[in-house]
């Protein structure tokens, strides 16, 4: 958010883990973040690592271990649940751990946001269901089974 004017992160920047990811997912993306190439800087984030299973978790540190010596200006964040950070992968990063407060207020975040996901020419597309023309949209409901 310092630089308003800066993409958002790109779909092979970011790996979303869940109990299902495979260690083939997490080893593609680490060998995107570690192996080195001419791209420019590029910041690569894990989100939930927590939720990977300890087989997955296990083989993940492995690879890290090896590709880590490839290139030593990689950028990694890892995001976990505070809650279960003594899972594995968690654990195995401790020392480099950094409580994350948010630094700004809900309504700037948001603005931000809308920034990037604002389709500037709206046309037959997806985004004219959402409000303000925006390309992505949190459709929720307090009842289940409602069809969202």
């Amino acid at each position: 958010m310092n630089s308003p004017n800066q993409p958002l992160p790109m779909f092979d920047e970011v790996l979303l883990c869940t109990p299902q990811t495979t260690a083939e997912q997490v080893g593609l993306f680490l060998r995107r973040c570690l192996i080195p190439c001419s791209e420019g800087e590029r910041i690569y984030t894990m989100l939930y690592a927590d939720e990977l299973s300890y087989d997955v978790s296990c083989r993940a540190e492995y690879l890290f271990q090896q590709l880590q010596h490839y290139n030593r200006t990689y950028r990694l964040v890892i995001l976990c649940n505070c809650e279960k950070e003594h899972s594995y992968l968690p654990s195995v990063f401790s020392q480099y751990k950094v409580p994350m407060i948010p630094q700004r207020q809900l309504a700037e975040m948001q603005r931000y946001l809308q920034h990037h996901y604002r389709v500037t020419q709206p046309s037959c597309s997806a985004a004219s269901v959402f409000k303000d023309n925006m390309s992505v949209g949190i459709v929720s409901s307090k009842r289940a089974g409602v069809g969202k």
